[in-house]
Order: C-alpha cells, then sequence, then structure tokens
C-alpha cells in the first residue's frame, strides 16, 4: 500500500496561506483539533509548500503574530512511497503529520491515524501482539496538578500525553495536549518594558517583554486555566492488555478517537501503546 493510498488529498487538506497572522491556525489548532496546519504560499509557478505551523510552535511564542515566523520546514514524502517506508520516516523525524509533495506542490497530507487506520482495516500487517509494541516508559501526572505545570511537564518530556494518577497512585484518566490547546488562550495586553521579569502574581503567563525606552507595548499572553489536570483530563479510560494484537488496538483507538491506550497487567499499569507503536509492526 503506497502513501496515495491512505493520505488525506490536497482537495481536503485545510491550509493557511503567507503571509498570514497566528489567529488564522489557532482556529483550526482549537475548533478542529489538529495537531499542525500546513502553509503554503501562492507563486507566479503555482502553490508551493512552505512548511508546518504546530501547536507547539504557537505556544512556544506566544508573543509572535507573523505566521511567516512560526512556520518550521518539516520532513515530507511522495505520493509514491511504501507505507513501510513511511514508518521509516516517522521514527526517524518523529514526526506524526507529512506533507505529501510532489515536484514541489502539496499533493495531500499522510499522518500516523492514516497508518493505524490501514492497520485496522487489514490492509498491513495487524498480527503483532502488542505486549511486543507497547513503550514501557510511561509519562505521568498527578490528578491534583496545576494544567499550566502539567502543560509545562507534556513539554519537558516531549511526549503529547500523560497518564493521570489519583490519590493512590492508580488509573485515574489521561491528559493531552490537545486537551490543553483546547482551553488555552491567547490574549494581547499592554506591559511596562521597564520591567524585567513577567508577572509574579501570575506565575503561569508567558508574557513577551520588550525593553524599547519609556514605551508600554503590546505582548501576546498565553493563557492556561490554573484549575488541576483533573478538570479537563478523560476519565472514561479503555485499557488493552499485553494479549491484544495491533489491529484490535487500532480499531480501539479509531473507535474512541484516542492515540494512545494504558498498557495494563493484573489491573496495574505497565506501559503504553502510542499510535506510532502500531507502526513498529509494519517494519
Amino acid at each position: 500500500m503506497n502513501v496515495a493510498d491512505a493520505m488525506t488529498p490536497r482537495s481536503d487538506v485545510v491550509t493557511v496561506e503567507l503571509p498570514g497572522t497566528r489567529d488564522e491556525c489557532l482556529e483550526y489548532l482549537q475548533d478542529r483539533g489538529f495537531s499542525s496546519v500546513p502553509v503554503v504560499k501562492q507563486t507566479a509557478g503555482g502553490e508551493q509548500f512552505r512548511g508546518l505551523v504546530t501547536r507547539e510552535s504557537l505556544i512556544e511564542q506566544p508573543d509572535e503574530d507573523q505566521l511567516a515566523l512560526l512556520v518550521r520546514e518539516v520532513p515530507t514524502t511522495e505520493s509514491a512511497t511504501s507505507l513501510t517506508e513511511l514508518a521509516d520516516l516517522v521514527f526517524e523525524t518523529d514526526e506524526r503529520r507529512v506533507p505529501v509533495v510532489d515536484d514541489g506542490e502539496l499533493v495531500g497530507i499522510v499522518t500516523v491515524t492514516d497508518v493505524v487506520r490501514a492497520i485496522a482495516e487489514g490492509e498491513e500487517d495487524g498480527d503483532t501482539e502488542v505486549g511486543e509494541l507497547a513503550t514501557l516508559e510511561v509519562n505521568t501526572v498527578y490528578q491534583g496538578t496545576p494544567l499550566p505545570v502539567a502543560e509545562r511537564e507534556l513539554y519537558h518530556s516531549n511526549v503529547p500525553y500523560a497518564v493521570v494518577l489519583g490519590e493512590d497512585g492508580g488509573l485515574a484518566g489521561m491528559l493531552t495536549e490537545v486537551d490543553v490547546i483546547e482551553v488555552a488562550r491567547v490574549v494581547q495586553g499592554e506591559d511596562d518594558p521597564g520591567d524585567a521579569l513577567a508577572n509574579e502574581d501570575d506565575e503561569w503567563m508567558w508574557e513577551g517583554i520588550k525593553a524599547v525606552g519609556s514605551r508600554s507595548i503590546p505582548t501576546l499572553n498565553v493563557e492556561i486555566p490554573a484549575e488541576p489536570v483533573t478538570e479537563f483530563m478523560t476519565a472514561d479510560l479503555i485499557t488493552v492488555t499485553r494479549q491484544k494484537t495491533a489491529r484490535e488496538a487500532a480499531q480501539l483507538m479509531l473507535s474512541n478517537d484516542v492515540e494512545q491506550i494504558p498498557l495494563v497487567a493484573g489491573g496495574e499499569l505497565v506501559g503504553i501503546v502510542r499510535d506510532v507503536d502500531l507502526l513498529e509492526a509494519l517494519r
């Protein structure tokens, strides 16, 4: 099976154009739950692919409004590439959404979810037991952690999820970066450029404070609610055991719209089965 058989074609891909602003991307990331948005530019030779704007770039650069400065170059693939070769690219680059570019033109997007769907539908190998594919190092967070702190934990651990643990250390839910971006709010205000530090009364607000003489200047802040993780997590968890196959796990992921499932043994958390782990069965 090739990328062309699994990808979302260009006609169905939401894009933003240069020049533009962060607000256009934020709308798609928040309202539609995308992890990234492709950026294109109209040229005399036609539409050209320029890169992606991701959730991370918006959160990490809250004081940057110009789309061109939020775009990052990413690996691309071609429509004739096999899904096995794509799986290798995903593991090498850690990219979840890979633009499909033929001769400089964006012709589609292929995602980890597209490959998971091929496994779920029997188009690719799915007989491997998830016990052989699961990640044993699990990112966790306590249910009482303020959401801004949990967001920093996701950032520093470089994973898009955290299994939420309750008072007894048992499974309580799941928090993902989508949960954070859905409630994050970008606001604009004015700050005294003479200040050297962010507002100490609000330690969870990232502020772009600039020293530019005696003027007050507008800054953009990312506000994340300070309530505990338990207010935003998904509490109704599905789990799998080691004997489940990659195909069964893929079907569970698609039917429940999740990207990772806790792996349990005897009711205890022993690992995590991420959607990207299922791609290992193709290699």
